[in-house]
């Protein structure tokens, strides 16, 4: 008896040790599993809304409706098939597609810089273009008045303007307009070759007057007018033009008269003379000198070659 209880208690003991392997074995596969569920809580954070369907009949976790075994078998053919899809996706494609996402934040960049730029440079244009608008308009208003001043001195009782076309501004063009004893004409054409000759020229010396230069050089601008129209520009020169020196070519007496200085050139024995006078009532200053190289030209006119000065 005393054996067959030592028996029975080594038998105890062998069992005691078993239940106490499989405890630990338990143990540590509720460790392992507490473990893993708390990796799916983090990696997939809808299950703690999902928790309290868990078990529940008629939801997608009733777990006694559904076969673990055939759950498990239909996880593995779907993972199965994404496998076999996986080998057939191009794996470079995101790397792609990451690049592509980055050019095109990039130009989106690059195109808010230029819309930018394009405002700024739009900004720009219409000061600019309001700078040119107030420039041709004050120059407009200037040139224009001096252009009728100028007209009406060459050609007494007449007038002219810088007109607007009709149907524009200023901005697209000019038109020239002349007026005799008030009336306007329709057209430059019914001006003799005179009047065209004292109106383009007026013209011209208006704009010079807009920015004086301190010296003009004109060579026989009164060659198709006659004495009284000669007369006219040089009381216009000194009328108009204080500030500024005049250097005036002429064959012409009238354009003396309003002189400062004159300068006669004539022909002696086949040599050219040059005689300076100043017509201010004191004694006249000549000076003479040769020029054998205008001889044969100066030669052919029959009439004494004369520059005068006009200040």
């Amino acid at each position: 008896e005393r054996r067959q209880a030592r028996k029975r208690v080594e038998k105890a003991n062998l069992e005691i040790k078993k239940l106490e392997r499989n405890a630990d074995k338990l143990a540590k596969r509720a460790k392992d599993g507490a473990s893993e569920a708390e990796a799916l809580a983090k990696a997939n954070p809808w299950l703690e809304s999902e928790r309290s369907l868990f078990g529940k009949a008629g939801t997608e976790y009733d777990f006694e409706a559904q076969d673990p075994e055939e759950a498990l078998e239909e996880l593995e053919v779907a993972q199965e098939n994404l496998q076999n899809l996986t080998s057939k996706i191009n794996r470079k494609v995101m790397a792609m597609f990451d690049k592509a996402e980055s050019e095109y934040r990039d130009l989106s960049e690059k195109k808010a810089i230029l819309l930018n730029d394009k405002d700024k440079i739009m900004s720009a244009i219409t000061e600019l273009d309001e700078k040119k608008r107030a420039a041709l308009h004050t120059t407009w208003q200037k040139v224009t008045k001096d252009f009728g001043s100028i007209f009406g001195t060459l050609l007494p009782g007449t007038t002219a303007k810088l007109d607007e076309p009709e149907g524009g501004t200023y901005v697209d063009g000019l038109e020239v307009k002349v007026a005799f004893g008030g009336v306007w004409k329709q057209s430059l054409t019914e001006l003799s070759g005179g009047q065209r000759s004292l109106l383009a020229l007026s013209l011209i010396l208006a704009l010079l007057l807009f920015k004086p230069a301190p010296v003009y050089i004109l060579d026989e601008v009164d060659a198709a007018l006659d004495l009284n129209h000669t007369q006219n520009i040089g009381r216009m020169i000194k009328a108009h033009f204080p500030h500024s020196q005049f250097i005036v070519v002429s064959l012409k007496e009238g354009m003396f008269s309003n002189a400062n200085v004159i300068f006669r050139t004539r022909f002696v024995e086949g040599v050219s003379t040059v005689t300076r006078t100043v017509p201010d009532g004191s004694k006249a200053e000549k000076t003479k000198g040769k020029s054998k190289g205008t001889a044969g030209a100066l030669k052919e006119n029959a009439q004494p070659a004369r520059a005068s000065r006009v200040r």
